[in-house]
C-alpha cells in the first residue's frame, strides 16, 4: 500500500512479533525444534541438544522478525506503532502503549490481529509454572522428562512427535475414540502406529477434569472408560484448539459484527460489517494457515488497488500438513466422505513400504507411511488424497495443483517425475486403482 502511494499506519502490540505468529511462535519456529528433534542421535545429550536447538530457532526467527521489520521501516509512508489498538469510533482506534496515548483514524482499516491458543475450562489449567501452551512450550525449561499434552488435535500430535524424538515421554490425552477423526481408518491407523513407534502413548476417550501444579511435578486427572487416573509430568502442554484474537478490540463501537466463536464475519470479499473495515488471517474464521493468510492478503490488494475480483471463493483444493515423522499431507476428500456425498469412486492406497517404484523413503531410512487417492470413477478427476511419508509436505502440492486445474488421475499416473523422489509413488498408487 506504502509503494502504491498511501500512508500506512500499523500498530502491533509486540516488538517480538513483527511478522507475525508464522515466524515468531508457530510454523517456522516449530518446524525449525521438528527438524532438529528428528535428527538428534542416540548419544547426544538431550538437555544439551534442545538447549541448542532452541538457541537456532531464537535465532532464525530473530533474523526474519527483523527483517520483516526492516521492510515496513525503511518506507517513509509507513508509521510502525507498538501499542495495542482499540476501536472508539467508525474507522477510529485508540493505541496505548506506556505512557502514551495515540489516536490514528483511516479511510481503511485492516484487523488482523490473528488467534491466541485457547485454554480449557479445566480446574487448574492456567499458564505458568509446569503449565504450557504451544508457545511458551518451545522454551520449555528445564526439558521434561515426562510430558503429558491435553488434546489430540494437529498442534497435540505435533509437538507430541517433536518432544518424543527429543527424549521426552509423552502422553497425549484426547477426547475421541482415534487420532485423526477426520481422517479415514486406515489413513488414521497408520499414523497412529508411527506415533507409538516413536513413543508417544495416546489414550483415547480421555476427559480431562483437573491440573494441579504441584511442588515437585504437575499432576493431570482425567476419566476414561468410567474410570478416574492420574499422570505426572515435569511439564503439561495445553493443545484444545485457538480462538480469535478479538477480545477487547472495541469491535462493537465500529459496528463490526462477530460471530459465536468472536471471529469477525466477513464477506467473499474479507469485507466485515462495517463500511472500510476487513479482516484477513485467522482472526476472519477461515483455515488457520499461514498461506490462506497470504492468499487473503491477495484478495484485499485486488480489493483496495485492483480490479476487486478475486474473493475467496476463488479457493479450491487447499491442502494441509501436519508435521508428524513422517510428516500428514492431505487434500480434498476422504473415502468416507465421498462415499458420503454420493460420489462412485475408485480407491487406491498402498503402505510407502509396499510402493516399488518410490524409493526414496527407504532411501531415507524411514519408510513408514501411506498413500490414498479417492479418484471420481465417472470423470476420473481426483477427489482427494492422503500423502503420509517423507517429503509428502512437497508432494501434496503437486496433487493440489492438479485438482485445482482438472488433471486427471490418469494424466498425474502416467507423468515423468524425478528418480528417486517420493513423486514417484503416484506413478505405483494411480496404477492401482480399483
Amino acid at each position: 500500500m506504502a509503494r502504491a502511494g498511501k500512508k500506512v499506519a500499523v500498530v502491533e502490540q509486540s516488538e517480538t512479533m513483527n511478522g507475525g505468529s508464522c515466524i515468531n511462535i508457530a510454523c517456522i519456529p516449530t518446524k525449525i525444534l521438528v527438524h532438529d528433534a528428528e535428527n538428534k542421535r542416540a548419544d547426544d545429550d538431550t538437555d544439551e541438544y534442545f538447549a541448542k536447538a532452541v538457541k537456532r530457532r531464537d535465532t532464525l526467527t530473530g533474523a526474519m522478525g527483523k527483517k520483516n521489520h526492516s521492510m515496513l521501516a525503511d518506507l517513509d509512508s509507513v508509521l510502525l506503532v507498538n501499542g495495542r489498538a482499540e476501536f472508539t469510533g467508525e474507522r477510529e482506534v485508540r493505541v496505548t502503549g506506556g505512557a502514551d496515548t495515540m489516536t490514528i483514524t483511516a479511510d481503511t482499516v485492516i484487523v488482523n490481529t490473528g488467534s491466541v491458543a485457547n485454554i480449557p475450562p479445566i480446574d487448574g489449567a492456567q499458564l505458568g509454572g509446569r503449565i504450557h501452551d504451544s508457545e511458551s512450550l518451545q522454551h520449555v525449561d528445564p526439558f521434561p522428562k515426562r510430558l503429558v499434552i491435553v488434546g489430540g488435535g494437529y498442534i497435540g500430535l505435533e509437538f507430541g512427535s517433536m518432544f518424543a524424538h527429543f527424549g521426552s515421554q509423552v502422553t497425549v490425552l484426547d477426547r475421541g475414540p482415534r487420532p485423526l477423526a477426520n481422517e479415514d481408518d486406515d489413513v488414521a491407523e497408520v499414523v497412529a502406529q508411527a506415533l507409538a513407534d516413536d513413543g508417544v502413548t495416546i489414550v483415547n476417550d480421555a476427559s480431562v477434569t483437573a491440573v494441579d501444579d504441584g511442588a515437585d511435578a504437575a499432576t493431570v486427572t482425567y476419566e476414561v472408560d468410567g474410570e478416574t487416573k492420574t499422570i505426572d509430568a515435569e511439564a503439561v502442554l495445553l493443545a484444545v484448539g485457538r480462538k480469535p484474537a478479538t477480545a477487547d478490540l472495541g469491535l462493537e463501537k465500529a459496528g463490526i459484527d462477530t460471530d459465536d466463536r468472536g471471529f469477525i464475519v466477513t464477506d467473499e470479499h474479507l469485507r466485515s460489517s462495517a463500511e472500510g473495515v476487513y479482516a484477513f488471517g485467522d482472526v476472519n474464521g477461515g483455515p488457520m494457515f499461514t498461506y490462506i493468510s497470504l492468499d487473503d492478503n491477495r484478495i484485499l490488494a485486488d480489493q483496495l488497488l485492483g480490479e476487486g475480483k478475486r474473493s475467496t471463493k476463488d479457493r479450491g483444493s487447499v491442502p494441509y500438513t501436519m508435521f508428524l515423522t513422517p510428516p500428514v499431507a492431505r487434500v480434498g476428500l476422504t473415502e468416507k466422505a465421498a462415499r458420503d456425498e454420493g460420489y462412485e469412486i475408485k480407491v487406491g492406497a498402498k503402505l510407502q513400504a509396499d510402493i516399488a517404484a518410490a524409493p526414496r523413503a527407504k532411501i531415507e531410512g524411514d519408510p513408514r507411511g501411506i498413500v490414498k487417492f479417492v479418484v471420481d470413477a465417472t470423470t476420473d478427476h481426483i477427489l482427494g488424497a492422503a500423502l503420509v511419508h517423507v517429503h509428502s509436505q512437497e508432494v501434496i502440492n503437486t496433487v493440489a495443483l492438479a485438482m485445482r486445474h482438472d488433471v486427471t488421475a490418469t494424466e498425474l499416473r502416467d507423468t515423468i517425475y524425478t528418480h528417486p523422489s517420493a513423486t514417484e509413488a503416484l506413478n505405483e498408487v494411480l496404477g492401482a486403482l480399483t
